[in-house]
């Protein structure tokens, strides 16, 4: 059986709980047996826990596409941005966004030759 941590998903879950009820089963006592009622919640509580999860990653895939179509819309627009330079102090600038950069999921604006992240986008004017 598999430790369970912070980040397992409901299927291992799942795959857990199984394998931990045949053991049970296998080793229940015959005149003392298990509850019907309280294993099939159970099943039900992992069914809709991988639901949600498989909902989440859904969600998360039309999240970016929206992120990389509003970038898009970003093309020719002048945008305010954070800087953070290398001793650390942080400052503002502005400029024009020439072309939007798509590795993967990530998004980054390119705004007078200088990369930018999208979340450093404060402003944005016509």
């Amino acid at each position: 059986m598999s430790v369970i941590g912070a980040t397992a998903s409901a299927g291992e879950l799942q795959m857990d709980f199984m394998q931990l009820l045949v053991a049970q089963l296998q080793n229940q006592n015959p005149l003392e047996p298990m509850d019907n009622q309280d294993m099939a919640a159970q099943l039900a509580q992992f069914s809709q826990l991988q639901q949600l999860e498989n909902m989440n990653g859904s969600f998360g895939q039309v999240l970016k596409a929206v992120e990389k179509e509003y970038a898009s819309s970003l093309i020719g627009k002048d945008v305010s941005f954070v800087v953070t330079a290398d001793d650390g102090t942080v400052t503002a600038d502005t400029g024009r966004v020439d072309e939007v950069l798509v590795d993967g999921d990530d998004v980054t604006l390119v705004v007078a030759g200088r990369r930018v992240a999208l979340a450093d986008v404060f402003s944005i004017r016509e």
